[in-house]
């Protein structure tokens, strides 16, 4: 019988060993990387910054695509194994440049890290007026993934890590308007629309890439103290979230919740390199293991929700994700 995360169906912890405090470091202890070939958008800054450095540190080239090169170098001065390409996740045109210089270098693509992205901005449209949280947390992944699908077919063994997060639980996908034509503009819907995208295309993208040992993984990093990602998010917002008290402090329950960068990048690191994965896909992922199916009302707990996984919905956003972006992909 095909086995497949359709609904859920495989959202069981394998009891990693590894938790929430597990950092990037621990989880790929004694995995060499040597002759591997890894890709990390935003791989300059935060989360990303440190996935580089782990997947480098055990041997994989590395490359990273990133909008701002002359930061990025500065960034990843000193790191071996590591090259600097620019990409603009938001700009259709430049993610078909960046793969197209990749695809033309002949090298396979064992791991393609989609880490990039942004947060709780205000009501924006890229060139072709698709609201930026979506453009660029999900429809620049489906693109790459696309455009980098010879070489990961190429390399007998590649995954592809989305890294989503917790927020998908602020809302389904809306079929009916996606990109706020005809409703009200809210950040944090918008956020979680495009994590909940980014969920639904992991089990279909799994499902349809297998047969190629290509397999696909989702995951929430955790809460993370000192990235960038909040960065044009207003007081009122990280209020109303509860991560900051009237005085602009974030209360020590909260601080002692957060993960620092080493264990932020943890559960990227191990879904990209443990051999438990090697025969299971397009499962989401927290806390360096599989997650479990959240049974209770959409909110800011653990688990993921179930809408995030459903069958019907992943087919429909794969058909709508090629309408947008103009894209066929066909996988064979």
């Amino acid at each position: 019988m095909e086995v497949n995360n359709y609904n859920g169906a495989l959202q069981k912890p394998l009891g990693s060993g590894f938790n929430g405090k597990s950092t990037a470091t621990e989880v790929i202890k004694g995995i060499d990387l040597s002759g591997k070939i890894a890709i990390v958008t935003g791989g300059n800054t935060g989360i990303g910054l440190e996935t580089t450095k782990v997947l480098a540190a055990a041997g994989a080239t590395v490359i990273v695509p990133a909008r701002d090169t002359e930061k990025a170098k500065q960034n990843l001065a000193g790191i071996n194994n590591v090259e600097l390409e620019e990409m603009d996740l938001i700009d259709p045109k430049s993610i078909d440049a960046f793969a197209s210089k990749f695809i033309k270098s002949g090298r396979p693509l064992h791991l393609l890290i989609n880490n990039a992205g942004i947060m709780w901005v205000p009501l924006r449209r890229d060139s072709r007026g698709v609201e930026s949280q979506l453009a660029t947390n999900y429809l620049g992944q489906f693109q790459l993934v696309t455009r980098l699908w010879p070489a990961l077919k190429m390399a007998n063994g590649a995954r592809v890590i989305n890294v989503s997060s917790q927020g998908h639980q602020f809302s389904s996908f809306d079929f009916d308007d996606p990109n706020f034509r005809h409703r009200e503009y809210e950040t944090l819907k918008a956020y979680g629309q495009s994590k909940t995208a980014s969920n639904l295309f992991t089990v279909e993208l799994d499902i349809r890439s297998r047969a190629f040992n290509v397999r696909a993984y989702s995951l929430h990093p955790g809460s993370i103290y000192g990235t960038e990602l909040g960065r044009e998010a207003s007081p009122e917002l990280f209020k109303k979230m509860g991560f900051i008290n009237e005085d602009g402090n974030i209360p020590p329950e909260i601080m002692v919740s957060l993960k620092t960068i080493p264990q932020g990048a943890a559960t990227t690191v191990w879904c990209a390199t443990t051999p438990m994965l090697n025969n299971i896909g397009g499962v989401y992922c927290e806390d360096t293991d599989i997650a479990t199916l959240a049974t209770g009302a959409p909110g800011l707990g653990d688990g993921v929700m179930p809408y995030s996984l459903n069958k019907e919905n992943a087919k429909r956003l794969w058909t709508l994700s090629e309408e947008m972006t103009g894209l066929q992909f066909l996988v064979g």
